[in-house]
């Protein structure tokens, strides 16, 4: 199974706030929570992340991008291995685990 998404990121996202005032730069742990709400909205349910395997950060978001984002069923159970692409470069890429949430939480 594949999922893909476009996202373009909003330059009052909520994100930026701190994530540098005159230099604004779309946190690593926003890229990875959009991954998993990408995952969580293609499976109609809450899911927590386990954990991460071969994360890398390529490129530096800012805000007005868009993002392309690919997910794609891993090897083993509640894996999935995937890329962020923007202006045709790989944003970032790695795997992520994760598992039914029993509570739901919500991103910014």
């Amino acid at each position: 199974m594949e999922i893909t998404t476009r996202k373009i990121i909003d330059h009052q996202s909520p994100w930026f706030n701190g994530h540098f005032p005159d230099e604004p730069i779309f946190p690593g742990i926003a890229q990875l929570q959009m991954v998993c709400d990408l995952i969580s909205d293609e499976l109609q349910a809450p899911l927590r992340l386990l954990r991460l395997s071969r994360v890398k950060f390529k490129k530096i978001v800012r805000p007005g991008e868009i993002l392309d984002i690919r997910a794609t069923c891993g090897n083993k159970e509640n894996s999935y291995s995937f890329t962020i692409m923007s202006e045709g470069r790989e944003a970032c890429s790695g795997m992520i685990f994760l598992q039914p949430s029993t509570t739901t939480s919500q991103s910014p």
